[in-house]
């Protein structure tokens, strides 16, 4: 109580006091603290067991019950008595979130690696090794209280399962039942710690570099020199009430300086000397509370006065940034100049139709310019038919899955199946070395990097965006497909993952979605907000269910994606547009639903209408500009993405040929070498953007080539004759010898009747 006064720690403060009737009666120390009275557990009501500890939870368990305090708080800081407090626990200000509590690491508590856990927990996995420190949010100390009441009574009852190596309770005596019990508990309802192992410390050890330690836990011995302190040796003693009386003076700040000369080692000592300097400071104000006379002056009296010692435990107050959780350390690592990140592995699913194409073009352009790390892959789901003609193989790295669409067993048609499947399948068959998985869909187009440095993802803490429609994480659906509803998150769309958590959920994924696709008794809107009332939305929910029941809960961040045609909020830099939507701009819109059955990708030079110029906009409502410049980007970037699709795909020059792309639309040069230069560009082009031509069409064109070309030189050859026979029927004018002789110079080259009409034509004229 002293070092709470001392610390500033803000609101109040209650002990919560087990005693028995008859042990309330002679009780002296009502007055020591703020108290609320709970019925002693320490001889249990039905088996008789004496184990003092439970009364932790028991006692928790009943202020919850029965206090009003309880009712007007939304955090609660749990501690041991055997603390002393350096400064203000403030939940927020640790990183404690509802859902997500942050406590002290108990690395001893080995059972939550083996068969302890597996025996006394369906998620052994969810097991964290926490306890002393604990900060959590009200609401969920009211779904853990009664866990961890009674899975401390079911530790203490398994006597088979103390031995220290199953344990680690040296005693074997199964006295850290209570701890596996909070544990266990913990895990029963989903509820994954912040762990830090630097806020809380026994006496006698070394503290981490630049770390403050705020709470100082003496459970354990503890030696300064050739002083001691040990709890256990005080256990029956009545020094609260003996006036005067204190525990052993330790060494001062003097002699800890020189007995150590390691800087790390002495902090370790002053600490120690605080511990008990605190204690004792405590019992003289008690002493005097108590009407004790004045105790006679004295150098150690002196120094608990003096202003040294006050500014030795002077509140410890933390900087957001020493405070290192699990999930800080991580974060701290990747973002460590010269320091390796975690590698990120994007993918996302697709379908072997021309519809998948075109979105995978806008995404993989789209990936390319957002700057994300690492690889990504298209898991591609098809039939073995659908395959053999599939001409989509160069888009994107792909993974290729057996198709789902049509289920194997039940022959229900549900192609959404694809994308648990698809990510079930890429695990199970392909060599992945990232830590972290990021799973998009196709119809997205990203705007910056998704990484869980940045978003704060972790093992066991995976990321996503709100999808607030499924309601039925709210009622019966829940409850009927997941043991644990209350887990049920409203997420999707853009999820990052550990791969861990990956391996151990994508079955579940797929599972729960074929669960809730055959649960067609409970596709009604009002129950699943669908609003098609078809099960369409039966894959969003196995992703929900399924992580419910691993107990996977998210971190939920709506600042990733935005849909097209909603107001952004002021300030967020959205990384990813998911068009699953219709969106317009004025009289300009964009429905990804009317482009299912036209081939974007195959076809020459096809996009989709421009949209508006971004300077011809209505600039009087900044929402609905704002709102409005983002669904022109994302039309632009699919336009965009689709140009250079069809530049890399080499389809020819868009002015010489019409959309149809066929050869039939070249127009004949009256030319011949332009004829033919054209001709031959339009052919070698034509035969790479469609399909392979037969060996019939290619003999075809070929000759087609071949006579186009003979009748030209045919058509040439006959004008070159005509222009000599008329250049010579225009130079006779002089009749005799001379014509004569002209005559026969070029009777080489009169051979045909035509010929000899001319010749008889020039006597007679």
């Amino acid at each position: 109580m002293r070092s709470f006064v001392k610390s500033g720690q803000p609101g109040p403060i209650t002990r919560l006091l087990s005693c028995t009737d008859e042990e309330k009666k002679g009780y002296k120390g009502m007055h020591l603290a703020p108290t609320f009275v709970v019925p002693s557990m320490s001889r249990h009501p039905i088996t008789g067991d004496w184990y003092p500890a439970i009364n932790k939870p028991a006692g928790v368990v009943h202020w919850l019950k029965h206090s009003k305090d309880a009712k007007n708080v939304d955090w609660v800081v749990i501690l041991d008595a055997d603390m002393t407090i350096r400064g203000p626990i403030v939940p927020w200000e640790l990183g404690a979130e509802k859902g997500r509590p942050f406590a002290a690491y108990y690395g001893y508590l080995r059972g939550c690696d083996n068969i302890l856990a597996q025996l006394h927990s369906k998620h052994p996995e969810l097991c964290d090794k926490v306890g002393g420190l604990l900060a959590m949010h009200m609401d969920d100390l009211q779904a853990l209280a009664p866990k961890w009441l009674s899975k401390t009574e079911e530790v203490r009852e398994d006597k088979a399962h103390w031995s220290t190596n199953i344990t680690g309770d040296i005693y074997e005596k199964g006295w850290i039942s209570e701890m596996y019990g909070y544990s266990f508990g913990a895990a029963e309802v989903g509820l994954r710690h912040k762990i830090t192992n630097d806020l809380m410390i026994y006496p006698g050890y070394i503290p981490a570099q630049g770390i403050e330690p705020i709470l100082l836990h003496y459970g354990l011995p503890f030696a300064v020199g050739n002083w001691s302190f040990s709890k256990l040796k005080h256990h029956e003693d009545n020094i609260v009430y003996n006036c005067n009386r204190l525990f052993p003076e330790p060494p001062y700040p003097r002699e800890v300086n020189m007995m150590e000369p390691d800087p790390q080692k002495r902090r370790a000592l002053f600490l120690s000397t605080e511990c008990i300097n605190t204690l004792n400071e405590g019992l003289l104000l008690q002493h005097a509370a108590n009407g004790c006379p004045k105790p006679k002056w004295s150098k150690y009296l002196s120094f608990l006065k003096s202003k040294t010692f006050a500014d030795l435990t002077k509140p410890k107050v933390l900087p957001s940034t020493s405070v290192k959780t699990d999930e800080t350390r991580l974060k701290q690592v990747v973002d460590e100049p010269g320091r390796p990140r975690p590698k990120i592995h994007t993918v996302f699913s697709t379908e072997c139709i021309p519809y998948f194409d075109w979105q995978t073009i806008g995404l993989m352009h789209s990936f390319h310019l957002s700057g994300q790390p690492g690889n990504i892959t298209r898991l591609l789901s098809c039939t073995d038919e659908d395959l053999k003609k599939y001409k989509g193989h160069d888009l994107a790295p792909t993974h290729y899955v057996p198709s789902m669409s049509r289920h194997p067993l039940t022959g229900d048609w549900y192609p959404a199946i694809n994308k648990p499947a698809a990510v079930l399948h890429w695990l199970n068959h392909a060599d992945i070395d990232a830590e972290f998985i990021v799973i998009l869909d196709a119809d997205m187009i990203m705007r910056g990097p998704i990484t869980p440095w940045e978003f704060n993802a972790a093992r066991g803490r995976p990321v996503s965006t709100p999808y607030e429609y499924l309601i039925g994480c709210d009622n019966e659906l829940a409850k009927l497909h997941t043991s644990h509803p209350e887990a049920c998150d409203k997420v999707g769309g853009v999820i990052i993952m550990h791969i861990d958590d990956l391996r151990k959920f994508a079955m579940l994924w797929l599972h729960k979605t074929e669960e809730v696709r055959a649960d067609k008794e409970h596709y009604a809107t009002n129950i699943t907000g669908d609003i098609y009332s078809s099960g369409w939305i039966s894959e969003m929910y196995g992703y929900s269910f399924g992580a419910a029941e691993l107990n996977l809960r998210h971190i939920v961040n709506k600042d990733i994606l935005i849909y097209p045609g909603y107001v952004p909020e002021p300030g967020v830099k959205y990384r990813v547009f998911h068009y699953g939507l219709e969106f317009t701009v004025g009289n300009w819109s964009f429905d990804k639903a009317k482009w299912r059955d036209t081939d974007v990708a195959n076809k020459c030079w096809a996009k989709f209408p421009d949209p508006p110029d971004p300077s011809m906009l209505d600039k009087t409502d900044e929402n609905t500009l704002q709102r409005d410049l983002l669904s022109i980007e994302c039309g632009r970037k699919l336009n965009e993405a689709l140009l250079l699709h069809h530049k890399r795909r080499k389809c020819p020059n868009p002015d010489s040929i019409s959309n149809s792309d066929t050869i039939n639309d070249v127009a004949i040069s009256r030319k011949f070498g332009r004829l033919k230069e054209r001709l031959s560009d339009k052919i070698k082009n034509n035969t790479q953007i469609s399909s392979p031509l037969t060996e019939k069409d290619s003999l075809f064109n070929t000759l087609r080539v071949w006579v186009i070309a003979l009748w030209i030189i045919s058509g040439c050859g006959f004008l070159v004759v005509m222009s000599l026979l008329f250049s010579s029927h225009k130079g006779k004018g002089v009749k005799g010898k001379t014509h004569r002789s002209k005559r026969k110079s070029s009777s080489g080259f009169v051979t045909s009747g035509r010929d000899r009409y001319f010749r008889n034509l020039e006597v007679s004229s």
